[in-house]
């Protein structure tokens, strides 16, 4: 078997905010925001739990995490503090996807250039391909996929990243988009729907469009 460069595994967790929460005592509510925002800090001392809002763009969740870890027990950490803290007693996990970074089997003839780090907004959604996908030949797909490479390629804007859930989740991709301006995702989706490679794909809802956020204003924004 060729080696596969692997690289660190992503844990994207979205949760709901019981409405009971804005309706207890002010005292208690600031406690508990307290907690969760030294939690998330507590946590992102070794691995970066990035954080973002998802108020005003879904209604089946208020908040976003992103973690990064080479091995699951980073994840398990997260969530066992989240669990036993008092916001979290008031949080539902509505949404979560399980994948890792690993080398792509397609050749992207250099890709576009990396333009920054940091963005104002990231979308995210899992991806399942058809089987009769699996049953083209290589050189079939690799023909298709050097479509979505050109049609990204006019997006420079966008910085696209993909991970792999195969046999970790229930998708088989995780997708996410980071850009300035979400309207120029809108125009690269609309472009890669005409692309032959699009006629193979399954699935590819929930999306969440979500606003990069610290945790403490994403947690104002919900109470």
């Amino acid at each position: 078997m060729p080696e596969i460069e692997y690289d660190n595994f992503l844990k994207i967790n979205l949760y709901k905010l019981d409405s009971e929460f804005r309706r207890i005592a002010t005292n208690e509510k600031v406690k508990a925001k307290k907690e969760f925002i030294e939690l998330i800090a507590s946590n992102s001392s070794e691995h970066l739990v990035s954080t973002y809002s998802t108020v005003g763009t879904r209604s089946d969740a208020d908040f976003m995490l992103v973690q990064n870890s080479k091995t699951l027990e980073t994840f398990h950490a997260l969530s066992r503090d989240i669990n036993q803290s008092l916001l979290g007693s008031y949080l539902q996990q509505s949404y979560s996807y399980l994948s890792i970074r690993r080398k792509s089997r397609y050749k992207h003839g250099g890709g576009v250039p990396k333009l920054k780090d940091d963005y104002k907004y990231m979308i995210v959604y899992p991806m399942t391909k058809t089987r009769p996908w699996y049953g083209l030949l290589q050189k079939e797909r690799q023909d298709m996929m050097n479509d979505h490479f050109r049609v990204g390629k006019n997006y420079p804007m966008v910085k696209i990243n993909t991970s792999y859930a195969f046999g970790l989740d229930d998708t088989e991709f995780v997708l996410s988009f980071e850009m300035d301006d979400p309207s120029e995702f809108t125009s690269l989706v609309m472009d890669l729907r005409e692309v032959p490679a699009a006629q193979y794909t399954l699935n590819e809802i929930p999306i969440f469009t979500t606003i990069k956020m610290p945790i403490d204003q994403a947690l104002d924004s919900i109470a």
